[in-house]
């Protein structure tokens, strides 16, 4: 079967350490995930949740993989959106190497299908949540405080 798959390297002046906290912390995620809160036990097995500020609850999975602080593998549905909830599951691979003085993140999104709707709305929403992790891991701010701006 053809995959989408949505692929995003880049390079954060950090430790391994430190970013894999960044992502599992709930209250770290919220500063750079323009106030989404991420719910998880960060274990094989645990559930995974993805919360709006407003309280909407718009993805939902189950942690795969955990290996701090190299490798967390979730497998993650949309729920917020029909059209997109009605793709299934997708998967959602997050690699950490060191690399020199910073640390490679690797990120890739992938579903069984072709063509993928899901696969383009995180395309849009990857490259901003991870620059604003990268902005506040290096700078102590983050580079946006809205992922859509008005106006």
């Amino acid at each position: 079967m053809a995959k989408s798959t949505f692929l995003y390297v880049t390079y954060i002046r950090t430790t391994p350490e430190k970013l894999w906290q960044a992502l599992t912390s709930e209250e770290f995620i919220r500063q750079y995930w323009f106030g989404n809160r991420i719910e998880s036990e960060w274990r094989p097995g645990s559930s995974w949740k993805n919360i709006y500020p407003d309280g909407r609850v718009t993805d939902a999975g189950e942690i795969l993989e955990a290996d701090p602080p190299r490798r967390l593998v979730i497998r993650w549905q949309h729920i917020d959106r029909p059209e997109l909830k009605a793709e299934g599951d997708s998967i959602c691979t997050i690699e950490i190497e060191p690399f020199d003085t910073a640390v490679k993140l690797t990120i890739a999104h992938t579903i069984e299908r072709e063509a993928s709707k899901l696969i383009e709305a995180v395309s849009g929403g990857w490259p901003k949540v991870i620059s604003n992790l990268k902005s506040l891991l290096e700078t102590g701010s983050v580079t946006m405080q809205e992922p859509y701006p008005h106006g």
